[in-house]
Formats: structure tokens, C-alpha cells, sequence
């Protein structure tokens, strides 16, 4: 059999042509920006790029491709076009282990979930890995690293995954993201709903209860289903009252504010307490949880004013969210639009004032009648402290991407930090 493997210098992409050269396969390699091999596959597999050509997959009969290649467009449009069976790296890696597995996404939440739910099976006595969308690429891993795997899956990877039989999964929400990527919402939430569609009857099924794509969705699940909240206890599943979270017949306090973070964390538990995890593991990581750095982090609190970063935020359904945790928002928008319609972010209660900044700009503009306009983060981080009063919170939560200005949300957050502290030094 003969492998093209797309993205070369991509996460977890050598492993593949390593572990389909030793099972006996040829392999190409394709990159479209660094083409090229790892010392000990050059001679072993064919490299070929930067150009694409469609002639490339001929004799192909596999394609293992990353999230960096669009559904939409070559090589993968062209793949599909010919019949070829395409996988994602994630996929490819599952097919070699036979290790059990718990598998999330979402729009928004997943990477809090996947992290929360493997702290707590490692706090039961579990050898329990992250893998897939973070932490470790599937196809590195081996069957004596792990006795039980967390995935955190993206759309991307849902849409080309091949054999799938996890032991519990979760689908926290649907809402517009990566339009551009995958061609449509219906495409879109048709890859998420395959978390739900091609689980078996064995497959525990955790379910956002409050959102309505998501309960549609999970109406076709064969397996058992629990209807998760952060706001209330759904018939039949696992929430919040008061300062608890019930999980089956267990309550756990906690002194998480945030409805979102109360969500993930009933998700969390309800799938580490589906695969065994103990009440104590499950209640100390409760006890200890606290955000993650770019998701509501508080950098500073300066004359009054605090800074929040929120740069993971990379959808509008992520920073209305966010923009609902506070009372009087300054908020700094932008980055690069992912084909998703930006108005939600436009007329928010909470929202005093709204910077919009980056390539998103204009378009944030187009939807509102009262915005200020600027070219970088750097400029709508300077505007807004310029205008803040106490009380206010300036937040970064961008509703886009970060790739015209940044490498990643990481960076962009990273900025927005050092500005923080940088205005912090001038006030003391």
C-alpha cells in the first residue's frame, strides 16, 4: 500500500510515515511550506513539494493528512475526488493501539475537559494520557504509555476518522466555527455530530442539555446518554445546584463562579466517573481547578481596572460567553475572521465600549454603529486603557483567530500580557 502523508514537518506526521514504513507500506511525503525528512527517513520514503500537483496522488491509496489542509481544497478536495480513503493523523495513530479511550469536543471547552478529566483519572490511581488535539500526537504513543486516553478531538479530526470505539464520549456545543475550513455550518456540525454517530451502544454519551444543536445531535446516540448543565440538574443527567455539582448520586462542592467553567467541570466528571475514576480523585481536582492561561485569566488589576486575557477565545460564541461573566466590558475584538458572522459581538449588555482591531476590523465596524477601529492589538489594548474607569474590565477576547498579527492565540496572549505589566510598572 502506498501512503501520502500530508504536512511533513506537521505535528506527529514523521511518526506515521515511521510507523507505515514499518509496517511494511511506501510512503510520500508532501509539505507545501518545508519539504523534507527527519534524518533517519531520508532514502526510506519519497519527498516531494512545495507545489501541488493532482498527478502526486497517483498509485496513492491512502492519504494521512493534519488540520492544516482544508476539507475543501487540495490535496484533500482532490483525495476525495478520486475515492481515496483519507485519515487524520489522530486516526491513523488509534488504529495501532489498543488502549481504551474517552473522546471530547465542542466548539468551545474542549482542551479545559480533556485536561480536567485526565487529572482526575490520574488522581484515581489511573495511568491516563491527553492526546490528540493536545498533549501527545495518537500516533507516538504505544500501548505501555498510557492504560487509558483522554482525546481532545477537533472538527478537523473528526471529519476523516476512521475505526472509532471509545468508551465515553462528550459534545459540549455547536456553534460557527471554521467556515472556512470546512465549506459550511452544516458541514461543520455534521463533523462534530460524528462523536455521537459512530460511537456504539457501549459508549457513554455526555451532552450539553442548554444547547439545542447539541440535544439534536445526541437524540441519535445508540449508547447511554447523560445530560450535562452548569446552570441547573437536567432530568436524568448531572449539573449544578446551589454550590455543588452533582454527579450521579455523588455532590461535590465547588467555588467556580463561571457557568461555563461549572459546565466543563460537571463534564469532567461525569466521563472520569463513567470510566471509574474514584470520588476522591474526582473532588480533589475540583478543589484545586483553576482556569487555564488565555481563557478569562486575570493579568492584573490596575486603578480599578482589570485585565483580562482571553485570547483563546478564537469564535463569537466564545467571547460572548465570555463577555457574559462580567459587568462593564471593554472589549477588544479582531484577528483574523474565520468566514463567521461577527455580529454576535456587536451590542452586547455588558459591553461599555468595543475596540475591534486587525484584518476583522472593518467588518466589526460594518455591524456596529458605535466601534473603534484600530490596526493592531497593541493600539486597541492602548485605547482601551486610555478610556477605562474603575469598575471596568478590559478584555481581550477576540471571537478570531490570531494569524494576522500572531503565530497563535498563545502569542497574541502572551502580548496582551506584557502590555499588562508594562502599564503596570508606569502605575507603581
Amino acid at each position: 500500500m502506498r501512503y501520502l502523508v500530508l504536512g511533513s514537518s506537521l505535528r506527529g506526521l514523521h511518526d506515521v510515515a515511521r510507523a507505515a514504513l514499518h509496517d511494511g507500506h511506501e510512503v510520500t511525503l508532501y509539505d507545501s511550506e518545508n519539504p523534507g525528512a527527519p534524518e533517519d527517513l531520508v532514502g526510506r520514503v519519497d519527498v516531494v513539494g512545495p507545489e501541488w500537483s493532482d498527478q502526486l496522488l497517483d498509485d496513492v491509496d491512502r492519504v494521512v493528512t493534519t488540520p492544516w489542509n482544508a476539507e475543501t481544497r487540495p490535496p484533500v478536495s482532490s483525495a476525495l475526488d478520486r475515492n481515496i480513503d483519507v485519515v487524520t493523523e489522530a486516526s491513523f495513530g488509534l488504529e495501532r493501539l489498543e488502549l481504551p479511550y474517552i473522546a471530547i469536543t465542542g466548539t468551545n471547552g474542549k482542551t479545559t475537559v480533556t485536561e480536567v478529566t485526565t487529572a482526575m483519572l490520574v488522581a484515581s490511581g489511573r495511568e491516563a494520557v491527553a492526546a490528540g488535539n493536545i498533549g501527545a500526537p495518537t500516533s507516538s504513543l504505544t500501548n505501555d504509555d498510557a492504560d487509558i486516553l483522554v482525546l481532545e478531538l477537533s472538527s478537523y479530526q473528526l471529519r476523516f476518522m476512521g475505526r472509532f470505539d471509545p468508551m465515553a464520549v462528550a459534545l459540549l456545543n455547536v456553534a460557527p466555527d471554521h467556515l472556512d475550513w470546512h465549506g459550511s455550518m452544516e458541514a461543520y456540525t455534521a463533523a462534530k455530530a460524528l462523536i455521537v454517530n459512530r460511537s456504539g451502544p457501549q459508549a457513554v454519551v455526555a451532552y450539553n442539555a442548554d444547547d439545542d444543536v447539541v440535544r439534536s445531535i445526541a437524540d441519535q446516540a445508540r449508547g447511554t446518554v447523560i445530560p450535562c448543565s452548569g446552570r441547573r440538574v437536567p432530568r436524568g443527567g448531572n449539573g449544578v445546584e446551589g454550590d455543588e455539582l452533582v454527579i450521579g448520586g455523588a455532590r461535590y462542592l465547588t467555588s467556580v463562579a463561571s457557568e461555563t467553567y461549572r459546565f466543563n467541570l460537571v463534564v469532567a466528571a461525569t466521563l472520569a466517573d463513567a470510566v471509574g475514576a474514584s470520588s476522591e480523585g474526582i473532588a480533589s481536582v475540583l478543589q484545586s481547578f483553576s482556569t487555564g492561561k488565555h481563557r478569562r485569566e486575570l493579568i492584573a488589576t490596575i486603578g480599578g481596572v482589570a485585565y483580562v486575557n482571553d485570547s483563546k477565545a478564537t469564535n463569537p460564541h466564545a467571547a460572548v460567553a465570555a463577555v457574559a461573566e462580567f459587568d462593564s466590558v471593554i472589549l477588544l475584538v479582531g484577528g483574523r475572521n474565520k468566514d463567521l458572522d461577527l455580529t454576535p459581538l456587536v451590542g452586547l449588555d455588558q459591553t461599555k465600549v468595543l475596540v475591534a482591531f486587525g484584518e476583522a476590523g472593518p467588518q466589526v465596524a460594518a455591524a456596529a454603529d458605535d466601534v473603534q477601529v484600530v490596526e493592531r492589538m497593541e493600539d486597541a489594548f492602548v485605547f482601551a486603557a486610555s478610556v477605562a474607569e474603575p469598575g471596568d474590565t478590559v478584555l481581550l477576547s477576540p471571537g478570531c483567530a490570531s494569524f494576522d498579527e500572531f503565530t497563535s492565540y498563545e502569542e497574541r496572549g502572551e502580548a496582551f500580557r506584557s502590555l499588562v505589566e508594562e502599564l503596570e510598572g508606569v502605575a507603581a
